[in-house]
């Protein structure tokens, strides 16, 4: 994975990372779900989750940067298979400190590798991460930039994911046996906290926010 493009589609913009094996050809093609918005300006979020079972070792998923921000997406990719979470990022702000506390918390919570490639300065703030299925540290790289190699031990996740990390918690198997019906996601839900929250806008911009009808 070379990272992601910008690549018109049906006169759409999209943000797009290609998934490319060992022959060369292009397997798959994931477009972004959640545009960096209000910053990433006139992009298209895509609607199609990236799974990539590889025969005879194991499932990736694929994101991309802000995508990390929404726990549903990585949530969906670990139900349909994913083991691996492969998200490259151009993080150039301030706030690389909080993906890689989410990337560690992401890992943990769908007991999967997480792997967060943000670039290196000076384009980016760097501090790519690597973590395993219990949410650990694999490897954190600095600010620069870094080449380094790790092992996926695709035997760790499936016992982690069925005895719990340290033999602790399962919460893959009590995600799939719970029975609540979250009321964010049931038909023509309407929120109460943010609803009011006004259209995403920059903080500077001239227009003013304009309060949400229910």
């Amino acid at each position: 994975m070379p990272g992601s493009i910008y690549q018109i589609e049906h006169g759409k913009l999209l943000n797009i990372a290609p998934v490319i094996d060992p022959a060369g050809a292009v397997v798959a093609r994931y477009r972004k779900m959640f545009p960096f918005r209000p910053y990433e300006e006139g992009v298209t979020g895509g609607d199609a989750f990236c799974v990539l079972p590889i025969a005879g070792t194991g499932t990736l998923g694929v994101s991309i940067c802000y995508d990390l921000w929404f726990p549903e997406t990585t949530r969906s990719l670990v139900w349909m298979g994913a083991e691996v979470l492969i998200c490259p990022t151009l993080t150039n702000t301030v706030d690389r400190n909080v993906e890689l506390a989410m990337a560690r918390a992401t890992a943990a919570g769908n007991q999967c590798y997480v792997v967060s490639v943000n670039s290196g300065a000076p384009m980016g703030m760097g501090r790519s991460i690597v973590c395993g299925p219990g949410g650990e540290v694999i490897h954190q790289a600095g600010a620069g930039y870094e080449v380094f190699a790790f092992d996926i031990d695709f035997d760790l996740v499936a016992r982690v994911r069925r005895e719990g990390w340290q033999v602790l918690g399962q919460p893959l198997k009590s995600f799939r046996d719970n029975t609540v019906k979250f009321p964010p996601y049931q038909a023509a839900a309407i929120s109460p906290g943010l609803n009011d929250l006004g259209p995403v806008a920059k903080r500077n911009s001239k227009k003013p926010p304009t309060r949400m009808q229910s």
